[in-house]
């Protein structure tokens, strides 16, 4: 008996089989022809009689047993051999069939792809990862490309096939699209590089190379209009050339081939080409043309400012003979209707044809502004051309006309440069159109002022809108006055003053003339009442400035009713104690200064249906000798007749001249002003940072000139505002 003691333990080892098991070689070699016939059978389009699931395991267990590459390289060599029977069949189709041949053959091969790729998915999955082989398909893709398309025989047909039936749908033959697109994806699907190699660049030389000739020839036999029509044509061609059977991405790169050769190569001919280029566009409104042209140049470099450059010279050169011309400078009014319906032509082309493209818009701006500027009476006219419009213009006129009219008219007053001489014209002219009562519109005034308001502050129209204050006033005097005296003055004549604020009126010092006896009594009452109601205040009568109206007979009893100027009164009631006066006594016995005489006579005796007077000799311009004579025979259908002063719509030269000197003297203290609100923030500045300041703070109103900016800072060094550095004399210094 043996002693007791705890088992012995045992040890568990697991170990590998002492041998492999092996695969029969011939068993592999019999599954590979089984695979081998099952691909040449789906070549030959018998698959359904294969089974699928059998052949997988057959591929499936190959793979397993470690003869992935004998698989493998079997189904190179395999497809290899089709592909070089296929290549043969394609060879040998005849003219329409090859490419018919070609994409058939193609379908053939991807379906057969499809299937050997579902048989032999393991090994796809598992031997070509680890192997870094090709995947089947892409494979199949490969040997295509290499056995098929770069065949000798097909590669170069291919090309001169695709290219030959383009170039046919270019010339207006109906070509097989769906095939096209077939063979194109072909290439597309075999790879990027197959398709831009093997296709599309020779297709860009060809296509650059056609319409290179074509653009040459329609240049020569066709006006700019038709030829961007057919560029337009050509363009859109082949776009939906691409969208029907071409890759996407050669779209960018066949219009800009298009772009080149029909419109960057020749757009500097067709702007300018003669009797049809941009500026006959521009001239005829050719509305489809200009629009055609701006999008199509808009593709290419350069395009757009090359319609803008000659647009632009075109309009500076048509704006300045506009403005230069002295035949169209004797009617301001329709000067500027002028330039206003040359506005509305451009604006309308920029909107209708050019997109309302901003750049065209600031070109347009630019040269309206050059060409206005260019004639210094520019200011006077819009001025003019508005008081025209506010006279009569507008009768009739809807608010919603008014608002447009004026609004353009604020368009032109933007470019001008001297907006302060505009003002000193705006003035006078209001003051006339609301002294005499002319204005058609007071809410039309009242709007213009506020436009101008908007565009330059209350500065510049705090004096206009004193003078509506004014009337405003005086209305409310002269209530006042005749409530208070009306028994004093009886049956007298009736006075109707306006009182004017000195500053707030374009009012120039003017002599009195020698008024009537009958009129120099009501006015001495009104002096009386007006100073005792307002101490410290100082009346001047501007009897060049006030009408009148009298009631006349004439031969036969026939009375009339005359509105006439103040000074055209002082004359006519002189004819009430003699029958004929020369011309010194009438100057004699009225004072009214010479220049405003002749006019007043002229407007008196020698317009037709307003001749109350007659003289002698008789003639259109009024002379030192001439006599006058109360004119017996006058007869007129109107009881009112209105005799206007025979006065030029315009200045004459003394008086711009003038206008211009008052202008000057105003642009003074405000460049004065301007140096001195820089100096004081700045301290101290040289000379052209001054000048550069002063330009920049004053040119909303007007453009002030180097020259005289150097001249006020001269002034106020010497009024002490201002000094010059001592170590550097360029230099200013402000004095607080």
């Amino acid at each position: 008996m043996s002693g007791g003691g705890p088992p012995k333990k045992r040890n568990f080892k697991i170990e590998l089989f002492k041998h492999r098991v092996e695969l029969d070689p011939k068993y592999a070699e019999r599954t590979w022809k089984v695979l081998e016939h099952a691909i040449h059978e789906i070549y030959n389009h018998n698959a359904s009689g294969l089974s699928f699931e059998e052949l997988y395991r057959s591929a499936y267990n190959m793979v397993l047993h470690k003869y992935g590459e004998k698989l493998y390289d079997g189904l190179e060599r395999t497809m290899t051999w089709r592909l070089k029977e296929i290549s043969k069949s394609i060879e040998a189709a005849q003219g329409g069939l090859f490419l018919e041949e070609l994409n058939a053959k193609w379908m053939d091969h991807n379906k057969a792809l499809q299937m050997i790729r579902d048989i032999l998915m393991y090994m796809d999955r598992t031997y070509v990862p680890q192997s870094r082989r090709t995947p089947v398909h892409e494979l199949g893709l490969n040997l295509w490309r290499d056995h098929i398309i770069h065949s000798p025989m097909i590669h170069s047909r291919l090309l001169d096939t695709l290219l030959d039936l383009i170039h046919r749908e270019r010339m207006g033959e109906m070509i097989n699209r769906g095939l096209m697109r077939s063979i194109t994806k072909m290439l597309m699907d075999l790879g990027a590089a197959v398709y831009q190699d093997d296709f599309e660049k020779p297709f860009l030389d060809v296509t650059a190379s056609f319409y290179s000739g074509e653009s040459q020839e329609f240049i020569e036999c066709c006006d700019c209009g038709n030829y961007l029509k057919k560029s337009e044509r050509r363009l859109n061609e082949e776009m939906e050339r691409v969208s029907h059977y071409l890759d996407a991405g050669t779209e960018a790169k066949i219009t800009s081939v298009v772009e080149k050769e029909m419109i960057a190569n020749h757009m500097h001919r067709l702007v300018h080409m003669e009797n049809s280029g941009l500026v006959n566009m521009l001239v005829d409104d050719k509305y489809d043309d200009l629009a055609r042209m701006y999008n199509l140049f808009r593709r290419v470099f350069d395009g757009l400012s090359t319609i803008r450059d000659v647009m632009t010279s075109y309009l500076r050169e048509t704006g300045k003979q506009l403005v230069t011309d002295p035949e169209r400078l004797k009617d301001p009014v329709e000067f500027v209707q002028r330039l206003l319906n040359e506005k509305d032509k451009h604006d309308k082309i920029i909107n209708v044809a050019f997109g309302n493209d901003k750049t065209f818009q600031n070109a347009l701006n630019s040269s309206f502004e050059y060409f206005i500027n260019l004639n210094n009476r520019s200011p006077e006219f819009i001025s003019l051309y508005v008081d025209d419009k506010l006279r009569k213009g507008l009768k009739g006129a809807t608010e919603e006309d008014v608002e447009v009219i004026l609004d353009k008219v604020m368009m032109l007053f933007r470019y001008l440069q001297e907006k302060d001489v505009f003002e000193k014209y705006y003035k006078q002219h209001l003051a006339k159109r609301l002294l005499s009562g002319k204005t058609v519109s007071d809410d039309a005034e009242r709007s213009m002022i506020v436009k101008l308001k908007t565009e330059c502050g209350y500065q510049f129209t705090s004096k206009l809108e004193g003078m509506f204050t004014d009337m405003k006033t005086s209305q409310d005097t002269m209530i006042d006055f005749y409530a208070k005296k009306s028994e004093e003055l009886g049956d007298g004549p009736t006075l109707d003053v306006h009182i004017l604020t000195t500053g707030s009126w374009p009012t120039q010092p003017c002599p009195p003339c020698n008024l009537p006896t009958e009129i120099l009594a009501i006015c001495d009452k009104f002096r009386t009442y007006y100073l005792g109601t307002h101490s410290g205040r100082r009346l001047t009568w501007q009897t060049n400035m006030g009408t009148a109206d009298i009631k006349a007979t004439f031969g036969k009893g026939q009375k009339h009713e005359l509105n006439v100027s103040t000074y055209q009164m002082c004359v006519l009631m002189l004819f009430n104690s003699t029958d004929g006066l020369t011309y010194k006594d009438i100057e004699q016995d009225t004072a009214i200064p010479a220049s405003d005489l002749k006019r007043c006579l002229q407007s008196l005796a020698c317009v037709k249906g307003k001749n109350v007077l007659r003289k002698e000799p008789m003639s259109k311009d009024i002379s030192e000798d001439d006599t006058f004579y109360f004119n017996d025979k006058f007869t007129s259908k109107l009881v009112k007749v209105k005799i206007g002063t025979v006065v030029a719509q315009k200045e004459s030269e003394p008086e711009k001249q003038e206008t211009r000197q008052r202008v000057e003297e105003d642009r003074k203290p405000q460049i004065e002003a301007a140096i001195v609100r820089i100096m004081k923030s700045r301290r101290v500045l040289d000379h052209n940072s001054i000048v550069a300041e002063v330009t920049k703070q004053l040119q909303a109103r007007f453009m002030p000139n180097p020259v005289v900016i150097k001249k006020r800072i001269e002034s106020l060094i010497e009024r002490e505002f201002l000094e010059r550095d001592k170590a550097d004399r360029k230099l200013y210094r402000y004095l607080a």
